[in-house]
This record gives C-alpha cells, sequence and structure tokens, in this order.
C-alpha cells in the first residue's frame, strides 16, 4: 500500500551506546525518506560516538570501536541531518518512547534545536500494541477459541482466575515440541523453572525496578563468566547517584544511603531487597 503522505516521512533507527538519555551516544543512524510522489531515500551511516562502545553492544550489534574510529562524530553530520530533516514526519519503532528522544538529545549536543514538536510521529510499535491487543480477553479467544464473555462473568477475580488458568493451559499445548513444525523456534517447555526465566520482562531484583541484576564486569570491561558459562550477575542500583554501581559496593562506599533509602518514598518491597542485600553481605 502506498503512503498517503502530505510531506516526506523519516523512517528511521538508532544503535547507540545504551539506552541511558543522558548518557547514550548514536553509533549508527539509519533512514528511509518517502516522499510525497513515492520516491524513496535510503541512508545508513555509522557514527563516532566520542567515547569506548561498550563491549555488550558490539557484541548486540557487531559494530566495533574500529568500525566507528574514522567516521564522523554526530555533530559533524548533525546540521547535513536537520537539513535534511526539516519540514519531514518522523516513523519508527518505538521511536516516540526512545529513538526520537534520543535523537533530540543529539542534536542539542551539537548545538542544533531540532523542533520535534512540528513534526508528526508515527510510533509502529504504539500501532502493534493498541490494534493488538494483549489483555486477557485477547488471549482466551486466540488461545481458547472462544470469547470470554461466551464463558465468563466481567470483571470477576475468580472468573478471571479460571480463564487465565485456562489460557496457560491453551499455551502450552501450542507450543508444545513437535506442534509448529513450519515454526520450531516456537516452543514452550511444561516446566516451571523455563516458564519462570521466560516470563521475565526485565531484570528487576525488587518489583518497583530500583534494583536491577547486572553483568559483572571486570577492570576491562568484559563480562564474567560463571562455571556454568553464563554471565555473572549482581544487584545493581537503577536510579539516582549510584546508578549502574553493584548495591553492596555503594553500601560499603557510603553507608549512610542505606538508612536515607530506608527513610525516603519508597515501597516496602525496595526496602526489603535492600536490607536483603545487605545483610547477605555483611554476615559473609
Amino acid at each position: 500500500m502506498k503512503l498517503n503522505l502530505t510531506k516526506p516521512l523519516v523512517v528511521f533507527d538508532l544503535e547507540t551506546t545504551g539506552l541511558d538519555l543522558v548518557k547514550a551516544r548514536i553509533i549508527q543512524i539509519s533512514y528511509i525518506k518517502v516522499y510525497p510522489n513515492g520516491n524513496e531515500e535510503r541512508v545508513n551511516a555509522l557514527v563516532n560516538p566520542g567515547e569506548p562502545i561498550p563491549p555488550f553492544i558490539s557484541q548486540l550489534t557487531g559494530i566495533t570501536d574500529d568500525d566507528v574510529k574514522d567516521k564522523p562524530t554526530f555533530k559533524e553530520i548533525a546540521a547535513s541531518l536537520a537539513e535534511k530533516f526539516t519540514g519531514c514526519d518522523f516513523a519508527g519503532f518505538n521511536s516516540n518512547g526512545y529513538d526520537i528522544p534520543l535523537l533530540a538529545e543529539e542534536f542539542l549536543r551539537a548545538g542544533i534545536d531540532f523542533d520535534f514538536s512540528k513534526c508528526r510521529q508515527i510510533d509502529a510499535s504504539s500501532i502493534f500494541r493498541k490494534m493488538e491487543r494483549r489483555n486477557l480477553a485477547s488471549a482466551y479467544k486466540f488461545y481458547c477459541g472462544r470469547k470470554m464473555e461466551e464463558d465468563f462473568e466481567a470483571h470477576r477475580a475468580d472468573q478471571d482466575t479460571e480463564a487465565t488458568y485456562r489460557v496457560l493451559m491453551g499455551e502450552l499445548d501450542k507450543y508444545a515440541p513437535g506442534a509448529n513444525p513450519e515454526e520450531p523456534e516456537k516452543v514452550l517447555e511444561n516446566d516451571m523453572d523455563f516458564l519462570h526465566e521466560f516470563s521475565k520482562m526485565n531484570n528487576n531484583v525488587d518489583f518497583a525496578g530500583r534494583i536491577v541484576w547486572a553483568e559483572v564486569k571486570n577492570a576491562a570491561g568484559e563480562t564474567v563468566l560463571g562455571t556454568d558459562g553464563k554471565p555473572k550477575m549482581i544487584e545493581t542500583f537503577n536510579f539516582g547517584k549510584y546508578k549502574g554501581m553493584p548495591v553492596v559496593e555503594v553500601l560499603q562506599r557510603d553507608p549512610g544511603y542505606y538508612g536515607w533509602i530506608l527513610g525516603g518514598d519508597f515501597t516496602y518491597n525496595t526496602k526489603q531487597v535492600l536490607t536483603r542485600i545487605r545483610l547477605a553481605k555483611f554476615q559473609k
């Protein structure tokens, strides 16, 4: 289907050194500029971030320090990009949540005030979530083949519990080993350890995400592996002045930080998790 455009649309994606909008830097920008007449202009450029690319980012993207060492910095291409993007709308996948905010930050760091408020911003990820709903009713229809209102009363905990149980069993049936020969990668093991790991949506240690699991790094910035060959993980602060630092290291360096959190406006669960980490450390 041809896009109905009144002005050019820039469909773009970024690869960056991380997810922190303040600290992250662009290492690759790729875009397709689609014109109202149907013409398309494709650009793919590596960008020198001006700092080492974290090893896990290189592993994820395949982009290394050697790949970008002779490439221009974002500041060096910012003016030409701004000229290309002026008068355009933008589209991406989760672009409203990350790519556009980071691109705006990079423009500002380069001394260019690119006003995205004048651009229409189309996020394919947001459209997907709204068009293909991921609530219990849609799951019940997909996995059980019936509408929830045909079998249950709405907004009753006991009814929703029964529906959830049926959905879980339906998922295990649908993705049983050998059930999808055309998509063999879609397999769910009927094992609670597997389902627990598969269900994780983040690396939170506490429910609020104030403390997260992060890979242990050595002095060279390389991931340390355990005896099982998997990366060693350590509890790490995910907010404030110690963001990115291991909890035990912070508690040793700044013992008062523990008391500040306990007396602060944090969830009881966060305080409980922090206390457990502190006790485990100092009981060794």
